[in-house]
Protein backbone atom coordinates (compact mmCIF):
# COMPACT_ATOMS: atom_id res chain seq x y z
CA UNK A 1 0.00 0.00 0.00
CA UNK A 2 1.15 3.35 -0.85
CA UNK A 3 1.97 5.54 1.97
CA UNK A 4 -0.82 8.19 3.21
CA UNK A 5 -1.29 10.35 6.29
CA UNK A 6 -4.19 11.21 8.02
CA UNK A 7 -5.26 13.73 5.94
CA UNK A 8 -4.62 11.46 2.60
CA UNK A 9 -7.27 8.99 4.17
CA UNK A 10 -10.08 11.17 4.86
CA UNK A 11 -9.75 12.75 1.59
CA UNK A 12 -10.17 9.10 0.21
CA UNK A 13 -12.95 8.66 2.60
CA UNK A 14 -14.71 11.73 1.74
CA UNK A 15 -14.36 11.12 -2.07
CA UNK A 16 -15.81 7.26 -1.59
CA UNK A 17 -19.27 8.80 -0.40
CA UNK A 18 -19.02 11.77 -2.97
CA UNK A 19 -16.90 12.36 -5.45
CA UNK A 20 -18.93 15.64 -5.72
CA UNK A 21 -18.29 17.46 -2.92
CA UNK A 22 -16.76 21.04 -3.85
CA UNK A 23 -13.09 20.97 -2.67
CA UNK A 24 -13.50 23.88 -0.46
CA UNK A 25 -16.10 21.63 1.40
CA UNK A 26 -13.48 19.05 1.42
CA UNK A 27 -10.63 21.58 2.62
CA UNK A 28 -12.79 22.62 5.23
CA UNK A 29 -13.32 19.11 6.68
CA UNK A 30 -9.70 18.19 6.32
CA UNK A 31 -8.88 21.62 7.74
CA UNK A 32 -6.19 22.55 4.82
CA UNK A 33 -6.73 25.12 2.12
CA UNK A 34 -8.29 24.63 -0.93
CA UNK A 35 -5.47 24.60 -3.13
CA UNK A 36 -3.56 21.80 -0.79
CA UNK A 37 -6.72 19.83 -1.22
CA UNK A 38 -6.54 20.33 -5.31
CA UNK A 39 -2.69 19.65 -5.04
CA UNK A 40 -3.35 16.17 -2.82
CA UNK A 41 -6.04 15.05 -4.95
CA UNK A 42 -3.89 14.94 -7.93
CA UNK A 43 -0.88 13.11 -6.11
CA UNK A 44 -3.41 10.52 -5.11
CA UNK A 45 -4.53 10.12 -8.92
CA UNK A 46 -0.52 10.42 -10.65
CA UNK A 47 0.24 7.27 -6.93
CA UNK A 48 -2.43 5.92 -8.76
CA UNK A 49 -4.86 5.35 -5.80
CA UNK A 50 -7.79 7.30 -7.53
CA UNK A 51 -8.51 6.06 -10.91
CA UNK A 52 -11.85 8.08 -11.82
CA UNK A 53 -15.18 9.55 -10.71
CA UNK A 54 -18.47 7.92 -11.76
CA UNK A 55 -22.08 8.08 -10.93
CA UNK A 56 -23.81 5.55 -8.85
CA UNK A 57 -27.34 4.48 -10.95
CA UNK A 58 -29.70 2.87 -9.36
CA UNK A 59 -30.19 -0.23 -10.82
CA UNK A 60 -34.02 -0.71 -10.32
CA UNK A 61 -34.46 2.55 -11.69
CA UNK A 62 -32.81 1.36 -14.88
CA UNK A 63 -35.22 -1.72 -15.00
CA UNK A 64 -32.56 -4.27 -13.99
CA UNK A 65 -33.95 -5.99 -11.16
CA UNK A 66 -32.70 -9.37 -10.98
CA UNK A 67 -28.84 -9.81 -9.39
CA UNK A 68 -27.60 -13.05 -9.70
CA UNK A 69 -24.46 -14.47 -9.46
CA UNK A 70 -23.29 -17.14 -11.74
CA UNK A 71 -20.41 -19.69 -11.57
CA UNK A 72 -18.49 -21.20 -14.60
CA UNK A 73 -16.41 -24.10 -14.73
CA UNK A 74 -14.88 -25.72 -17.65
CA UNK A 75 -11.93 -28.58 -17.77
CA UNK A 76 -9.76 -27.69 -20.51
CA UNK A 77 -7.49 -24.18 -19.89
CA UNK A 78 -8.04 -22.97 -23.53
CA UNK A 79 -11.53 -22.31 -22.74
CA UNK A 80 -10.43 -19.75 -20.72
CA UNK A 81 -9.32 -17.49 -23.45
CA UNK A 82 -12.13 -17.70 -24.99
CA UNK A 83 -15.03 -17.00 -22.40
CA UNK A 84 -13.36 -14.16 -21.35
CA UNK A 85 -13.32 -12.70 -24.57
CA UNK A 86 -16.86 -13.38 -24.98
CA UNK A 87 -17.66 -11.90 -21.90
CA UNK A 88 -16.25 -8.83 -21.52
CA UNK A 89 -18.26 -6.72 -23.73
CA UNK A 90 -21.26 -7.48 -21.84
CA UNK A 91 -22.44 -5.00 -20.26
CA UNK A 92 -25.10 -6.86 -18.25
CA UNK A 93 -21.57 -8.69 -16.81
CA UNK A 94 -20.55 -6.13 -14.14
CA UNK A 95 -17.71 -8.47 -12.67
CA UNK A 96 -15.68 -11.45 -13.38
CA UNK A 97 -13.81 -13.08 -11.21
CA UNK A 98 -11.45 -15.69 -10.91
CA UNK A 99 -12.16 -18.24 -8.42
CA UNK A 100 -10.68 -21.13 -5.95
CA UNK A 101 -12.79 -24.42 -5.82
CA UNK A 102 -14.31 -26.23 -8.16
CA UNK A 103 -15.86 -23.30 -10.64
CA UNK A 104 -12.83 -21.05 -13.15
CA UNK A 105 -15.16 -18.01 -12.87
CA UNK A 106 -17.53 -16.26 -10.63
CA UNK A 107 -20.08 -13.68 -12.21
CA UNK A 108 -21.91 -10.93 -10.69
CA UNK A 109 -24.68 -10.04 -13.91
CA UNK A 110 -27.80 -7.41 -13.53
CA UNK A 111 -30.67 -8.19 -15.98
CA UNK A 112 -33.71 -7.30 -16.25
CA UNK A 113 -35.73 -10.38 -15.49
CA UNK A 114 -35.27 -14.42 -15.98
CA UNK A 115 -35.84 -14.41 -19.84
CA UNK A 116 -33.02 -12.21 -20.24
CA UNK A 117 -31.01 -13.86 -17.53
CA UNK A 118 -31.90 -17.46 -19.68
CA UNK A 119 -30.20 -15.81 -22.75
CA UNK A 120 -27.02 -14.51 -21.20
CA UNK A 121 -26.90 -18.27 -20.11
CA UNK A 122 -27.79 -20.02 -23.37
CA UNK A 123 -26.18 -17.39 -25.95
CA UNK A 124 -23.09 -16.04 -24.52
CA UNK A 125 -21.73 -18.03 -20.78
CA UNK A 126 -23.26 -21.38 -22.14
CA UNK A 127 -22.03 -21.03 -25.83
CA UNK A 128 -18.55 -20.61 -25.58
CA UNK A 129 -17.25 -24.16 -26.33
CA UNK A 130 -15.71 -26.00 -23.41
CA UNK A 131 -18.16 -24.42 -21.28
CA UNK A 132 -19.06 -27.51 -18.88
CA UNK A 133 -21.43 -26.61 -16.23
CA UNK A 134 -22.80 -23.24 -14.83
CA UNK A 135 -24.70 -22.69 -11.23
CA UNK A 136 -26.86 -19.75 -11.19
CA UNK A 137 -27.80 -18.15 -7.77
CA UNK A 138 -30.74 -14.87 -7.68
CA UNK A 139 -30.26 -12.16 -5.19
CA UNK A 140 -33.54 -12.14 -3.55
CA UNK A 141 -32.07 -8.52 -1.70
CA UNK A 142 -29.51 -6.82 -0.65
CA UNK A 143 -28.94 -5.74 2.94
CA UNK A 144 -25.46 -4.39 2.05
CA UNK A 145 -23.52 -3.59 -1.53
CA UNK A 146 -20.78 -0.97 -1.87
CA UNK A 147 -17.65 -0.18 -3.86
CA UNK A 148 -15.96 1.33 -1.21
CA UNK A 149 -12.25 0.05 -0.46
CA UNK A 150 -11.72 0.66 3.67
CA UNK A 151 -9.26 2.92 4.30
CA UNK A 152 -8.37 1.44 7.82
CA UNK A 153 -7.85 -1.53 9.16
CA UNK A 154 -11.23 -3.16 11.20
CA UNK A 155 -10.76 -3.33 14.82
CA UNK A 156 -11.18 -6.56 15.19
CA UNK A 157 -7.78 -6.73 13.53
CA UNK A 158 -5.92 -4.47 16.26
CA UNK A 159 -4.27 -6.75 19.17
Amino acid sequence: MAEMDETDLALIELLQKDARTPQAQLAAQVGLAASSVNERIRKLGERGLIVGYHAEISAEAMGYDLLAFIYVAWGKPETEKVFLKKIIGQPVIMEAHHVTGIWNYMLKVRVKNTRMLEGLLAKVIKAVPGVERTETIIVLSSVKETAQIPTRQPEWMEK
